[in-house]
């Protein structure tokens, strides 16, 4: 029971700690430089294996 406990505790911890890390990371982003980054990504079709 303990482990169950310890076990259900850890995940959320893990889940907690995640949403804060992206709330951060989402502070420090830039429209601006996503687009420059996305620019740089050719436009050609995915090789077969790569398609959806």
């Amino acid at each position: 029971m303990n482990q169950f406990i310890t076990l259900a505790v850890s995940e959320k911890m893990s889940g907690l700690l995640t949403v804060d890390y992206l709330k951060e990371r989402a502070e420090k982003a830039s429209k601006q430089n996503f687009r420059h980054i996305m620019d740089q990504v050719p436009d050609v079709e995915p090789e077969d294996y790569d398609k959806l």
